[in-house]
């Protein structure tokens, strides 16, 4: 009969040591999730009081996860560079801009999410300054056909081709002469200076002689009409039509300048750019505005 006492005394010792062991387990739990929760209030009391450590303590953890993250990948990752980039939906355009979108970006080449910030932005800011966006657009395609890292072997850059050198008080307003090669800012100095040519020589073929520095020359080599025929192609590719009669004829007194002939109708205004090619000088457009870059600084 000792043996079952014994073991019943055994069991009854093991159960309250169990119980023993649970119930300071629990004590202890209780108590550290008690110390972690006052800890936690704590912390973030101090940090609502001191917005400086919470800030510090953000750019620690977000330098931390950017370390990482290039260690596993080789670089670190940009969530917001997409807004570093000229681009928009064409489909978010009004119909004339982007039927220019459409038409540019076939013909050039040229992905039309750029081109369409392109275009958006000659539309706002020529109209604002009194310019046509489509003759805009014309100065763009014959300078640089759209290719925003453009050069010339004379200086010219950029979209709008603007002689960097000449007109760096102009890229003043944008941080510096890098700014000619963001798109957005070397469109905008490119319309204020045709801009200044354009109200200087008192039309636009006189602007344009201007623009490609070919103010104080007998002939700009063709430039204009070159531009002009490429402003009707634009125009009505933009809007369904012809160019207004006043801008078709200023175009055809450009081409008939550019080639020693008078065209017979403004029917072949379409056929200016090519002719005006093939009759123009060797020297091209940035050489002119090599040639002229200081009677064209004078000006403004």
């Amino acid at each position: 009969m000792q043996i079952p006492a014994r073991l019943n005394a055994l069991g009854r010792g093991i159960n309250t040591f169990a119980v023993d062991v649970a119930a300071g387990f629990f004590q202890v739990s209780h108590n550290g999730f008690a110390l972690l929760g006052l800890a936690v209030v704590c912390a973030v009391a101090l940090l609502v009081a001191r917005p400086d450590l919470r800030h510090q303590g953000e750019e620690q953890l977000t330098s931390w996860l950017k370390a990482r993250q290039a260690a596993q990948v080789g670089f670190e990752a940009e969530p917001v560079a997409s807004r570093r980039a000229t681009a928009a939906n064409p489909v978010d355009l009004p119909p004339e801009q982007a039927n220019a979108v459409q038409w540019i970006s076939r013909k050039y080449r040229v992905a039309p999410e750029p081109v369409a910030a392109l275009v958006a932005e000659a539309y706002e800011t020529g109209q604002r300054v009194r310019l046509d966006p489509t003759l805009i657009l014309a100065v763009m395609a014959v300078e640089s056909s759209f290719n925003p890292f453009a050069q010339s072997n004379v200086g010219a850059q950029g979209l709008m081709q603007v002689m960097t050198k000449v007109h760096t008080d102009k890229y003043e307003d944008f941080g510096g002469n890098f700014a000619a090669f963001d798109p957005v800012s070397n469109l905008r100095v490119g319309i204020r200076v045709l801009k200044d040519c354009t109200t200087r020589f008192g039309s636009t073929a006189g602007g344009l002689k201007c623009y490609v520095g070919a103010a104080n020359m007998e002939d700009d080599g063709g430039y204009a009409a070159k531009v002009m025929a490429e402003h009707a192609r634009i125009y009505r590719a933009a809007t369904g039509r012809a160019l207004p009669a006043a801008a078709s004829e200023e175009a055809l007194r450009a081409k008939a300048s550019a080639t020693g002939t008078a065209p017979a109708s403004a029917d072949a205004l379409t056929q200016a750019g090519s002719l005006a090619e093939s009759s123009a000088s060797p020297v091209n457009s940035s050489s002119r505005k090599s040639r002229n870059a200081i009677s064209v600084a004078s000006a403004f």
